[in-house]
């Protein structure tokens, strides 16, 4: 079984997550898979996630940022320190049931050209109901969990998606090399949100395929994107926000957006009259967007260099 030969590392990026990296560890050790290395980075936690992490010591390699690298940053350094065909990117608010490990290498190992699969990821909190069964994205651009909310009946078979949340990704270390742009995986760039569809869509471009295996279950306690959206912090809300475009700028075709033109157009639309008339402190996010305009344009090149597929063959996951 060639699976057996693979070896894996688990990366965890904490901040502030004194609540639930304790759950989190106990279960990845729970692993019936055996694990060649887990790594946690925390991007300088002010709350006891430290003093937590010192009991694993014996067991985790644990790295202290003096600043906060984000999602991105955190997770290229810990990818940068591993040299494991796969590499588990995982959320600290996620609990994997014991096999998640073994069905999501299993998944990449029997497909061909598979760079990443995702298990069913339930809410804790609630497990009757889907937290994700994968990353869709529709023609406005917009990405969505797949079968959020939907009861935990739906979604039994195995089946190629568009992409993975990040939130508990498998990732094969030759797409990750082979994706990767100036020596980032993640694109730091975004810092965090959206950075696992930006991945998703590369992925695709450059002709890897993502799937989905709902043998292998975790459950994902999700903090505050249950909540109203104005319960989020604001850098939280402008980075969803902007990193959207930057994502678009990066992958897409200007002949795709031109045939789904229509559904663009009535999004954006809408969404500049919501930042305008309820959250117009969005719209200072576009300062970001062309500050780092430059780089876009160079990642967007080698993006493009790279890909692998056709126009059409790619925009077959764009939904209504």
């Amino acid at each position: 079984m060639e699976y057996l030969v693979c070896k894996v590392s688990v990366h965890i990026v904490t901040y502030n997550s004194s609540d639930h990296i304790d759950d989190c560890l106990e279960a990845v050790l729970r692993q019936s898979y055996p694990i060649e290395q887990i790594v946690v980075i925390d991007n300088a936690s002010k709350d006891n996630t430290i003093e937590n992490l010192s009991k694993w010591i014996d067991k985790v390699q644990v790295i202290q940022n003096a600043t906060n690298n984000g999602f991105a940053g955190g997770h290229n350094q810990a990818i940068r320190m591993t040299e494991t065909d796969y590499c588990l990117v995982l959320n600290p608010d996620v609990v994997l049931d014991p096999d998640y490990i073994l069905n999501t290498i299993k998944s990449l190992t029997i497909h061909n050209q598979a760079g990443s699969a995702t298990g069913k990821l339930l809410f804790k909190a609630n497990p009757n109901h889907i937290d994700s069964a994968g990353l869709i994205i529709n023609k406005a651009r917009r990405a969505f969990d797949r079968g959020a909310n939907q009861t935990s009946d739906h979604f039994q078979q195995s089946e190629e998606v568009f992409g993975v949340s990040g939130a508990a990704a498998m990732y094969s270390r030759h797409m990750i090399n082979d994706i990767s742009l100036n020596g980032e995986f993640f694109d730091e760039d975004f810092f965090a949100y959206k950075e696992d569809v930006d991945i998703a869509w590369r992925a695709q471009l450059h002709g890897w395929k993502s799937f989905y295996e709902p043998s292998a279950i975790a459950y994902h306690e999700r903090g505050w994107k249950e909540g109203s959206r104005l319960s989020k912090p604001l850098f939280v809300r402008r980075l969803s926000y902007i990193n959207r475009y930057k994502m678009m700028m990066k992958n897409d075709h200007l002949s795709m957006v031109l045939k789904h033109i229509i559904p663009l157009f009535i999004y954006e639309v809408l969404s500049f009259a919501y930042a305008l008339v309820r959250e117009p402190k969005l719209l200072a996010a576009w300062s970001s967007f062309f500050r780092s305009y430059k780089d876009l344009r160079q990642k967007r090149s080698m993006v493009q260099g790279k890909r692998k597929v056709s126009i059409d063959e790619l925009y077959r996951w764009f939904s209504e």
